[in-house]
């Protein structure tokens, strides 16, 4: 049998041949020691020029396609391609990792670079959006992340002279981008007219905000902020692809083969054109510069390193060569020198010099090269082309000796014979040709045997055979040199092979896996002398194995670094090398061989070659070369934990029943019971599977785990407590060093880790996110900080946490086998090491990643436990085979005997170890391994007499070991927990069942005791008084499924699985009798209720048999179910049955002959039964959950008063129901400390107990049970029902709105009008008739609009700044009115403008960088962060581009931006609030999972997120002196968070406590002292909440909705508003005490019939006030004075805007029925007046003494300004009136209706106003109207983008377009015309340009549009798509806009946001 390890020698890289330069740029630069840094295929290369020596970085798996170099130059970053492309930062002197950065990316990295000072570090990938990331790399995380372009960006780079700024450029873009808090946010380069929009190559940032950037084009583009200043014309021929600045200026290198250097202001410096120099050729392309004083660096796309020194620049020195681009297959190695022979598709062949490692000779062919030999006497060079020729040279000057081309396909292979000979050529056309050398090559002989193309020959020693691999894994013979088959394969036996390359053979079997099927090897070849065999395969691996190896799947050493394939490998000609090739990375990698005996000497060699060399774990040979696994182990591997339902699939299985149960939930169901149950004892050690989760706490107590249940155990008081917080099985325990926190991972599709204080019992950190199916170890570092697990998911990822910040560090597969412990480093805290099966491996931090490196130890043994010793490089580990392996760094020293069996646990102490063991023994040792000083077995003998139950054998497994205290604690396989005193005696403390699945229970008739019975094939009865102990146990002969007491107690009935049942007495637990009369197991037993005459034993083979107790006879058989029977009970005569069956039947028989009776539902719960504990039949159906497919009810029980049914199903619930539980989904209260199944549960006899027994778990849990009155509030009392309350939690019109408002963003805004026909840019213009001739005898064209101010120069308008706007956000958001500076300031929104008042002066100050609306302010109250304000903002998806949804943290008084949080609530943020200390940031989506998101603000780092609610929630706020905890309320929800770590914990809130209190819809949240919580709901209540638990109710706190709550800090008084109507007693504002006991209540003396307050802030003696109604108010808190400080339209849009002729006022008119007078210098509103109906337009007359209102109904009213009083009012039509105009002359009043007319009214006739005349055939509604300067024209704007003219007041159309091209306009405000079609933008698909406004210079127009933009034009503006500047601050669907008289201001209305913004004019200067 051949040696089947894997061979003791390995190879080292010692040099590669090349550089990457395709597809790479930027590649190349100096360290720090003068080195030069680049990389190949996927290696990181340090080349020592002077030494000529390089250094290899091996940590990529895949090509490498980026570098970026650390501003010291030491360290170096590389990134590559892949599925999951990580990024390695590593040392370029160690050659080291220092951190690996991963699972952002995917497909590859693109691009990186370093910033300013090296701290962060940003990238881009390669998938579809170009993501960028920027990270802190030190600690592998990502700082911020956003879609970098829709197209490939090929460079990036921080800007080096303003910090948080960066550019990117790439396909046809550069973008400019600033980071800020997590968010990246992008600003377009302009290109301009100054250069042509092109792919930009390369950028290099400078002082000033220049960017200087390289084009496709050969330009440079120099840019200024974000605009293209000024291009450098033609500074390369082509394409400029890379530029590097330095502190002397910047290289440039090109396509053309050129590298220019400038100065620091970009002057030319000199130029040097490669392609002219010595080294030069044509098509020389440069890749890659660096310039580094006088020291230039470039790297070609032909893969070629130039040295350039400045001074003597026409001699550059070519430092390093490699193939060009083209695959790589020809390798050859000469006979007898250390030479290598290269041939590419790039057509040259190369030869190398191994010793001097360097090309010697470089020869071009016409072809490219396939194949090459070497003669044997080395004299000729044989090389195969593609073409299906070939050609010999001669090797001393590569001169041509023939070419011959016999074959149409590429020969892949050719061989000289042994002895010179023959040269045999195999093609790809089948076959293989023979030559004769000394014939010059003469054909002599074809070999055609066979039937695909030749990949591998190999000669015989003696010439005369020739052997072929062909591409369908053939192998054949051929005789020498004619080429004839061999088909006897007996003449083979002796022949001898003078070298090896083919991959098929008995001798080569192992290279392959075992089962696969693949040719995926390329290359082959044998080292006789060294027996090994070297192979080159697909996936870039080399592979090192034994020669011969004859099994399939033999062991090997592999070594990376090529890419993907590598297409040859050949030992050098004395075997001192290996040489292998690859086909994409076309480079030659050089390895040195270290034969077995030097590599004892080789440990020393540096780190980094340890690192290549890894004992494979993909080794998979037929027999292994552990012994065989022990059964323990080999249960514990294959267990997966794998659950058919997670609790956390719950939430979606439910929302995919709720459609069925939408009908039921308007039932009224069954309410939940008053009393509830608390765990009160376990018992059970989970030992069968787990080991070492066993400890002493520091007060003494004991830790363990069982089910989902942390236990803290009292030995001194025996009892228990229990951390509650996991809802699925803890697998593994650690303990912090200081024994006061324990961490516990659990099962779970996402699982997760807590850390919990084992005093406290609360969670300190809640880790989850990166571990699948479970977390099997766990270990905390010695200084407590960080903490190791290992998941359960197939790589057993590695993950280290700082769990108190709930921070993932790093993470890693860990291995594909299971691993079984994890340890920190007690010395080391970046240290750790895993083992498990096969494996032991030793793993350092790197970042994000951990670096492992497998332990040398010869055979692979399975560890099963390790510790660290007293220095940091020892480590002892415990095997499955009893030996304790002692390592020093990862070498193993020496093994020492310990067990017989496996070592499954040990502890290290301070002087010495102890050790446990499957043979049941305790060994203690000193601290070299080297004595053990004492032994303990484990025996009842040594039982002391204080022990809590009975040992069950002697020397149990041992599976957890602990000390402290004086004592030894030992916890078992069999689940019994000892202490173990050092002189002795064992005390047993808690036990359980042993492995196996627990159903049977019953409680005693009259005493506190269970018995139970389990497939662990015990029947144990157990003690429930508080002594809490196992009073007896009794082995069986098989497993059991139930036992039942006998009405007296005396016997004990146990039903078996093999279908027999015995009784025993119960005291004894003696035999009475048995019977076997069944084959199926018995699943119930029951004896009669009374004196237990009868036996009732159900099985699983359908029957019921009834036994007389007395007469041991078996009396009648009930027959007739369909299926196994599950659950038994009786009535209390004793004579009839109830029988459930798996089929769901329920059946019913008469005792004793088991006749079938058929009994109504209706009369089945009149019966009196005597127990039930079935789980069919109307009278418990509500316990049947919403998700009945997914878990079974597999136990009930009912108490004896019949009150409380408990029930236990599938999911581990324990249930309690109001009994009778009639109608479907009853509400209940459930508990959770089972893990899997529940399988039965009982009440004591007195109901003061509920007993509970889990399958999986193997527990028996004692639960106290609490009768109503006696309730404290806990924790573990959760109410819940499957579907939400039937109560549809109240209704309100606000709150309806509020909740059903769909925020969409402005971008996609649609058309505020409903528009028909064309836009105006897109008409084709008709050729009017008369086309002017080009020199015009006519007139000057007349002014196209009267200017008023002619006397003075024009001037146009260059800008608008925003002066003030009117308006509040109010009427669908909440809380956001604040006071600032003591109440000098407030502070509040409309549109997307944050707005800051000040009070005294009534100036406002905006802060104007949102890009969509606000949603929701806060303030920062704490005094660390003054006037710091977070609002949050309407958003798109939230995939982090510039539309998601973002919240921006500013300062009040400098509007500066401190942060901006980029966030994934896709739709928008709608509730934000800070933390007590200020430093974190809550924020609530609108997304469809209502997110609820925590962050760090200052480092826009996200903490933590979790889903918050099905519906909408509208408020979520931190109590005010708390950092972890806050409360959310919103559509029938209230939730009490905790953040743990990063980690939300959430508790529903409870409110049963309160008698008919039912869930209502939430609004509003405030807090009191003493964790009092009040929420403000729907109906006016006010509930109030202590801890999580409904405490009271102030009912109708408010007459409407509470909406909203403010808590002042300062004396905790708490502020409320609703919607009330005004009264004597109360209003919509009042004020309270601290417990919400007291009120006062003011009036808002707004006059309306509702007062409905939306916001409220409390300032000193001052309220502050939002309504719905979009005023601000301040309210006095002594003398109730009201104050409105913000007035504003209540409902838009706000349609009308009318600008006073000659003063600074302005009227509008909107959709809430009033017209309000605005005064601009006063800031304020004047007047308004309440129409009663909407108003859609209102003017002015050109005296401004009237003003004219038109109406939604299609009324018109005209008013006097002086007294407000109507002067006249007509009714002509039935539709809105959308424009009305006075004539400029007073004469005519003209009004446009969306009726699609105009009429005219003839004013001077007084005010009855008949119409006397209107303009027909409009075609569509009008929407703006002007009149000419001498009145007698009106030009209309209609709906279908058409415009037209009329005559007044005949009504006439005028046609003519040259008669319209004359008029002159009074006014313009049509968007339509070919004066205005530059308006348009290009994007107005979807929406349109709503109005506009001609200034009365007549040189500007301003226009609004549904996006929400103003925009300022030159005026006219005839071409398409004019210039413009745009001014951003509404909502979407601008209505109108107005210029004031004078030109001083410019008025714009909003439509969504209702909202006047008033904007001051800049003029240009004179």
């Amino acid at each position: 049998m051949a040696d089947r390890t894997a061979p003791n020698c390995h190879l080292r890289l010692e040099w590669v041949y090349g550089y990457r330069g395709h597809q790479c740029r930027n590649n190349l630069y100096y360290t720090a020691a003068k080195e030069i840094v680049y990389f190949v295929a996927g290696v990181g290369v340090v080349y020592n020029t002077r030494e000529h020596k390089q250094k290899f970085y091996l940590g990529h798996n895949d090509d490498i396609i980026s570098l970026a170099l650390h501003p010291e130059r030491v360290l170096v970053a590389t990134g590559q391609v892949g599925k999951e492309p990580y990024i390695c930062v590593w040392d370029s002197y160690t050659v080291q990792t220092v951190s690996i950065l991963k699972d952002m990316h995917t497909h590859g990295v693109a691009c990186l670079a370093f910033d300013l000072e090296g701290q962060c570090l940003v990238s881009v990938g390669l998938d579809s959006k170009n993501t960028i990331c920027v990270w802190d790399w030190r600690r592998g995380k990502v700082l911020a992340a956003a879609p970098g372009h829709t197209d490939r960006i090929f460079d990036i780079s921080w800007d080096l002279y303003q910090p948080s700024k960066l550019v990117s450029c790439g396909v046809k873009h550069i973008k400019f981008w600033s980071l800020c808090g997590n968010a990246l946010t992008p600003k377009r380069g302009v290109f301009g007219k100054t250069g042509d929009l092109q792919t930009i190559l390369c950028l290099a940032c400078a002082k000033d905000e220049v960017t200087y950037s390289g084009a496709l084009n050969g330009d440079i583009y120099v840019w200024k902020g974000i605009n293209l200043m000024r291009t450098v014309q033609g500074a390369h021929g082509s394409g400029i692809f890379s530029m590097n600045a330095c502190e002397e200026g910047f290289a440039t290198g090109g396509r053309d083969g050129c590298v220019r250097l400038w100065d620091l202001n970009f002057k030319p410096i000199t130029v040097i054109d490669l392609r002219e120099t010595d080294q030069g050729y044509k098509g020389l392309s440069v890749r890659s510069v660096c310039w580094r004083g006088d020291h230039i660096l470039v790297g070609t796309q032909d893969s070629e390193i130039f040295e350039v020194v400045v001074h003597d620049r026409n001699k550059p020195f070519l430092i390093m060569q490699g193939h060009c681009e083209g695959e790589l297959w020809a390798l050859a190695v000469h006979p007898t020198k250390p030479l290598a022979m290269t041939g590419s598709d790039d057509r040259s062949v190369r030869i190398w010099s191994l010793i001097d490692h360097a090309l010697i000779a470089r020869c071009n062919m016409e072809e490219p090269i396939r194949c090459a030999a070497v003669s044997t006497d080395g004299i000729h060079l044989a090389l195969g082309m593609k073409d299906g020729s070939f050609t010999v040279l001669r090797v001393r000057d590569m001169t041509e000796v023939v070419h011959i081309k016999d074959r149409k396909e590429a020969v892949h292979e050719l061989k000289y014979s042994p002895d010179g000979a023959h040269l045999a050529v195999g093609s790809n056309d089948n076959s293989v040709d023979i030559y004769g050398v000394v014939q010059r090559y003469k054909k002599l002989g074809e070999c055609i045997g066979s039937t695909s193309f030749i990949t591998h020959m190999d000669w015989s020693t003696d010439s005369k055979y020739l052997q072929t691999n062909d591409g369908s894994g053939r192998r054949l013979f051929y005789r020498m040199p004619s080429g004839k088959e061999v088909t006897n394969r007996e003449e083979l036996k002796l022949v001898q092979w003078s070298s090896w390359t083919c991959v098929l053979g008995p001798e080569v079997n192992g290279i392959w896996p075992k089962y696969s099927e693949i040719n995926d090897i390329n290359s082959v070849d044998a080292n006789f002398s060294n027996q090994v065999l070297v192979t080159a395969d697909d996936y870039g691996l080399v592979k090192l194995l034994r020669y011969p190896c004859v099994k399939k799947g033999a062991k090997f050493k592999k070594y990376l670094g090529h890419s993907a394939h590598i297409t040859n490998a050949r030992w050098s000609h004395d075997y001192q090398w290996v040489i292998t090739i690859g086909g994409a990375d076309h480079s030659v990698f050089q390895w040195k061989f270290v034969p077995e005996r030097k590599s004892k000497e080789a440990l020393h060699i540096a780190p980094q070659e340890t690192l290549a060399d890894s004992n494979s774990e993909e080794s998979d040979s037929d027999q292994s070369d552990v012994p065989e696994m022990d059964s323990e182990i080999e249960q514990e591997t294959q267990l997966t934990y794998r659950r058919q339902v997670y609790k956390e699939d719950l939430p979606q299985l439910k929302e995919q029943c709720k459609e069925k149960h939408r009908a039921m939930a308007m039932k009224k169901r069954e309410r939940a019971p008053g009393s509830g149950i608390k765990l009160h004892f376990i018992h059970g050690y989970r030992g069968y599977d787990c080991r070492s989760n066993l400890f002493y706490t520091q007060t003494g107590e004991i830790v363990y785990h069982v089910a989902a249940v942390g236990v803290v155990y009292n030995r001194q008081q025996n009892t228990q407590r229990f951390y509650m917080g996991h809802d699925d099985d803890i697998l593994c325990l650690a303990i912090h060093p200081l024994k006061d926190f324990v961490a516990t991972g659990q099962v779970g599709r996402d699982s997760s880790i807590h850390i919990w204080d084992t005093e406290l019992l609360k969670p300190m950190s809640v880790l989850k996110g990166f571990h699948q199916l479970g977390v099997c170890a766990l270990d905390f570092s010695a200084d407590g900080k960080r903490l190791a697990s290992v998941g359960l998911d197939d790589n057993h990822t590695v993950v280290l946490w700082d769990w108190r910040k709930g921070e993932k560090l790093s993470a890693i597969r860990g291995s594909k086998d299971k691993i079984f412990v994890v340890k920190i480093n007690p010395y080391m805290p970046d240290k750790l090491i895993t083992a498990g099966v096969k494996h032991m491996k030793f793993w350092h931090k790197a970042g994000g990643g951990l670096i492992g490196r497998k332990g040398n130890m010869g055979k692979t043994e399975t560890m099963m436990c390790a510790v660290y010793g007293w220095t940091e490089e020892m480590v002892f580990s415990g095997t499955c085979t009893g030996d304790i392996c002692i390592w020093r760094d990862m070498f193993l020293m020496k093994t020492v005997k310990a067990h017989d069996g496996p070592v499954f646990s040990m502890h290290a102490l301070e002087k010495g170890f102890v050790t446990g063991g499957k043979d049941g023994i305790v060994a203690l040792w000193d601290d070299t391994f080297e004595r053990c000083l004492k032994t303990y077995a484990i025996k009842r003998a040594v039982l002391a007499p204080g022990s809590k139950g009975l040992l069950l054998e002697d020397n149990p497994s041992i599976r957890a070991i602990s000390l402290g205290h004086g004592h030894i604690l030992v916890g078992t396989k069999n689940g019994e927990i000892l202490e173990v005193d050092k002189s002795g005696p064992i005390t047993l403390l808690v036990q359980g069942h042993m492995e196996g699945e627990v159903w049977g229970l019953a409680t005693h008739p009259h005493l506190p005791l269970c018995a139970t019975v389990s497939d662990d094939k015990t029947l144990r009865i157990w003690d429930l008084s508080p002594s809490h102990c196992m009073l007896a146990v009794r082995k069986l002969r098989k497993g059991g499924r139930c036992c039942c007491f006998s009405p007296d107690g005396k016997a004990l009935a146990v039903g078996l699985n093999d279908g027999s049942f015995l009784i025993v007495n119960a005291d004894t637990l003696e035999d009475l009798v048995s019977f076997h009369h069944r084959k199926d197991i018995i699943s119930d037993i029951r004896f009669s209720p009374g004196t237990g005459k009868y036996l009732a034993v159900a099985s699983g083979d359908t029957f019921v048999d009834i036994y007389n107790v007395m007469s041991s006879k078996r009396v009648g058989v009930c027959k007739g179910s369909l299926n196994y029977i599950t659950h038994l009970d009786w009535d209390k005569r004793g004579k009839l049955l109830q029988v459930n069956t798996g089929a769901k039947e329920q059946l019913f028989f008469e005792a004793p002959r088991g006749k079938r009776q058929t009994i109504p539902a209706t009369e089945v719960g009149k019966i009196d039964w005597s127990t039930w504990t079935c789980v069919l039949g109307t009278s418990v159906e509500g316990i049947w959950p919403v998700i009945s497919e997914a878990t079974e009810v597999t136990a009930a029980c009912l108490s004896n008063d019949r009150k409380v049914l408990a029930t236990g199903d599938d999911l581990g619930y324990v249930k309690l129901f109001r009994y009778p539980v009639k109608g479907k989904y009853a509400k209940f209260k459930r508990y959770v400390a089972h893990s899997t199944h529940v399988t039965n549960v009982r009440w004591t006899h007195d109901d003061s107990l509920l007993v509970t027994v889990g399958g999986g778990d193997t527990c028996l849990m004692i639960w106290a049970h609490e009768a109503e009155g006696h309730r404290d509030i806990r924790q573990c009392d959760s109410e819940e029902s499957d579907i939400e309350s039937e109560d549809d939690g109240g209704y309100d019109s606000d709150v309806t709105r509020e909740n059903e408002i769909n925020y969409t963003i402005k971008a996609l805004s649609t058309n505020v009008r409903p528009m028909t026909g064309v836009k105006p840019h897109l008409q084709l213009k008709e050729p009017s008739v008369d086309e002017r001739p080009p020199v015009s005898r006519a007139l000057p064209q007349p002014e196209k609009l009267q200017t008023n101010n002619v006397g003075k120069k024009k001037r146009p308008i260059e800008d608008l700044v925003l002066e003030l706007v009117f308006g509040y956000r109010g009427n669908d958001c909440r809380n956001n009115v604040h006071y600032l500076n003591e109440g000098a300031d407030i502070i509040y929104h409309t549109a997307s403008v944050g707005i800051v008042l000040n009070l005294t002066t009534s100036c406002q100050s905006f802060y104007v960088e949102h890009s969509d609306d606000i949603l929701c302010l806060t303030i920062n109250q704490h005094p660390k962060f003054p006037n710091v304000v977070a609002t949050g903002q309407v958003g798109d998806t939230g995939d982090m581009s510039a539309t998601s949804p973002s919240i921006h943290v500013w300062d009040a008084m400098t509007k500066q931006t401190l942060s901006v949080l980029r966030c994934f609530h896709s739709s928008g943020v709608c509730s934000v609030s800070f933390s007590a200390t200020g430093k974190l940031l809550l924020s609530v989506g609108l997304d469809p999972e209502h997110t609820v998101t925590i962050w760090k603000w200052q480092e826009g780092a996200k903490v933590a997120s979790r889903i918050g609610h099905t519906q909408r929630i509208f408020v979520a706020e931190f109590r005010p002196d708390s950092d972890t905890h806050f409360v959310s309320v919103g559509i029938k929800h209230v939730r009490f968070w905790t953040l743990a770590g990063r980690a939300l914990l959430s508790k529903k809130g409870a409110m049963s406590s309160i008698e008919d209190a039912h869930m209502q819809t939430m609004l509003s949240v405030a807090f009191g002292a003493n964790n009092l919580t009040f929420t403000g709901t729907i109906s006016g209540d006010v509930c109030v909440w202590k801890e999580h638990v409904l405490v009271r109710i102030v009912a109708k706190a408010h007459t409407g909705p509470v909406f909203t709550m403010y808590t002042t800090l300062r004396d905790g008084l708490i502020v409320t508003g609703g919607k009330e109507r005004p009264s004597k007693e109360g209003g919509a504002l009042k004020l309270w005490d601290q417990e919400l006991k007291r009120c006062r209540a003011f009036r808002l003396e707004t006059g309306q019939v509702i007062d409905c307050v939306r916001s409220v802030c409390r300032g000193k003696g001052k309220i502050l006030v939002g309504t719905r109604n979009a005023e601000i108010i301040e309210v006095g808190e002594k003398n109730a004075a009201c104050n409105i400080l913000v007035n504003g339209h209540m409902d838009g849009p706000i349609w009308g805007v009318g600008a006073h002729p000659s003063r600074d006022v302005f009227l509008s008119a909107a959709e809430d029925g009033t017209v309000r007078l605005w005064d601009i210098p006063e800031k304020k509103m004047l007047n308004k007046v309440n129409l009663g109906h909407p108003a859609r337009t209102v003017s002015y007359s050109p005296e401004g003494d009237m003003v004219a209102i038109g109406m939604k109904n299609g009324e018109f009213i005209i008013l006097l300004v002086a007294s407000l009083k109507i002067w006249g009012k007509k009714r002509d039509r039935r539709s809105a009136i959308q424009d009305i105009r006075f004539s400029p002359n007073s004469h005519y009043l003209a009004v446009g209706s969306t009726e699609s007319a105009v009429d005219f009214y003839d004013l001077t006739l007084g005010p009855q106003l008949n119409r006397i005349n209107c303009c027909r055939d409009i075609p569509s509604f009008v929407m703006q109207m002007d009149f000419s300067a001498d009145s007698s024209y009106v030009q209309i704007s209609t709906g279908a983008y058409k415009r037209l003219v009329y005559e007044v007041p005949s009504g006439k159309q005028v046609i003519e377009q040259s008669h319209i091209d004359r008029i002159t306009w009074a006014t313009w405000t049509s968007v339509l015309g070919d004066e205005v079609i530059g308006i348009w933008s290009r994007n107005t698909d979807k929406a349109d340009v709503t109005c506009a406004c001609v200034s009365h210079s007549g040189l500007n127009i301003v226009t609004g549009d549904d996006f929400g933009m103003v925009k300022l034009f030159d005026f006219p503006c005839p071409e398409k798509f004019a210039k413009h500047k745009r001014f951003l601050g509404h909502s979407a669907h601008l209505t109108n806009t107005r210029f004031t008289n004078g030109d001083r201001f410019v008025i714009s209305a909003g439509g969504d946001d209702r909202s006047l913004f008033v904007w001051r004019c800049v003029h240009a200067p004179h």
